[in-house]
């Protein structure tokens, strides 16, 4: 992929409450519905989320934003002291999408989640785009929960992350209106 000048000036930090509708207005652009920002609003609510992170323009408008919450491991086995996240949703705004923006905001996440010792992250999403991240639709095979199929990928961030599999995995009660 070409480099986009918009990253020069991109930087992603973390989701502040002042953020809230802002990256409402993003998630729902970037989707055309507004079920996916009532689920970050749930998740938000719930106490589900465990990093919510937002890209900014070198103006300081929100671009893009990013939100990843706690799955359960739901079995008794090795895999019960896996810390599992599920990234959802991702969102850029529709006019500066294909710019490098979702790459930025999950490079950035996920080395957050690396350094708070997250060991397994999830992903429901187009397998023509998450493989280049590292997401393999073959591990989350050994993954057991409401979803399945080339869209359900996994990506191990450590050792036990790929060690302590198969598990069956518990998502947050907001991801019910999706299945």
């Amino acid at each position: 992929m070409p480099h986009s000048p918009l990253l020069d000036g991109l930087s992603v930090r973390p989701f502040e409450s002042a953020d809230k509708d802002h990256v409402r207005d993003i998630i729902v652009a970037a989707f055309g519905q507004e079920a996916e920002a009532n689920l970050v609003r749930k998740l938000r609510h719930c106490g589900a989320l465990v990093l919510e992170q937002v890209a900014v323009g070198e103006d300081g408008a929100i671009l893009g934003h990013i939100a990843f919450s706690r799955a359960t491991p739901a079995a008794i086995g090795a895999g019960q002291g896996l810390h599992v996240t599920c990234l959802a949703p991702m969102s850029v705004r529709p006019a500066y999408q294909k710019q490098g923006i979702g790459g930025a905001l999950i490079h950035s996440s996920l080395a957050r989640l690396r350094e708070t010792g997250e060991d397994l992250v999830l992903v429901l999403g187009p397998p023509t785009y998450y493989p280049r991240f590292g997401f393999d639709a073959e591990l989350a095979t050994k993954i057991s929960g409401p979803y399945a199929g080339a869209a359900f990928m996994a990506m191990a961030l450590t050792e036990a992350g790929k060690r302590d599999l198969p598990i069956e995995v518990a998502f947050p009660t907001p991801f019910e209106e999706f299945e």
